[in-house]
């Protein structure tokens, strides 16, 4: 199954895909979707939404992987975070995508044995994991190593581990999203590789 996975941010947003099958998981890419602070917020949510959208009709994922919200100690950045997770939500809802949250602290057990784990720990894990020696930068690994932690709970081959959550009645561990499946075209957008700044 081909997994993706995103790392939500109000300036830069991660995403990992990687394909996994018995007990192996590949790595096939990851990267940045980058939106310039001047922009707008509507702007910016827009971009997300229709690079999401390349990036998903081009790579065809099986399923996605995210982190649930977290609380954070700046209500305002909190307020934007929760604006663009949505907007990333939304897409996938729109795409037929089945969506797999997974807190934090899981993901970090998960990839690095201790779910209070720093940044660098997690981004040496990834290229262990993935056999790499690519120098990914933080929105890169978080968004990777959120795709490997479903791949690690959900072990099987073909699709099976990518079954809508929602749809079979089954909610992730603290997932209470309810969203529906509309199966619409993506808007049309041009993706770019895009450099993850460190930070």
């Amino acid at each position: 199954m081909k997994i993706l996975g995103i790392d939500p941010g109000s300036r830069v947003t991660g995403y990992g895909l990687v394909e996994h099958h018995g007990n192996s998981t590949r790595y096939l890419d990851s990267g940045c979707i980058r939106l310039p602070d001047k922009w707008k917020l509507a702007d910016k949510l827009l971009q997300i939404s229709n690079e999401l959208g390349t990036l998903i009709e081009n790579n065809r994922p099986d399923c996605a992987s995210i982190e649930q919200i977290f609380f954070a100690h700046n209500a305002r950045s909190a307020l934007i975070l929760g604006h663009v997770r949505g907007v990333i939500l939304l897409k996938m809802a729109e795409t037929g995508l089945p969506i797999h949250e997974y807190p934090p602290l899981q993901v970090k057990q998960a990839v690095v044995g201790v779910g209070r784990a720093t940044k660098d720990q997690v981004i040496h894990m990834v290229q262990i994991l993935l056999n790499s020696r690519q120098d990914f930068k933080e929105d890169e690994a978080d968004a990777l190593a959120s795709a490997i932690t479903h791949a690690h709970l959900h072990p099987t081959d073909g699709n099976d581990g990518c079954s809508n959550p929602v749809r079979s009645g089954i909610r992730n561990q603290g997932s209470g999203n309810d969203l529906s499946e509309i199966p619409i075209k993506p808007g049309n957008s041009t993706l770019h590789p895009h450099p993850c700044p460190r930070g």
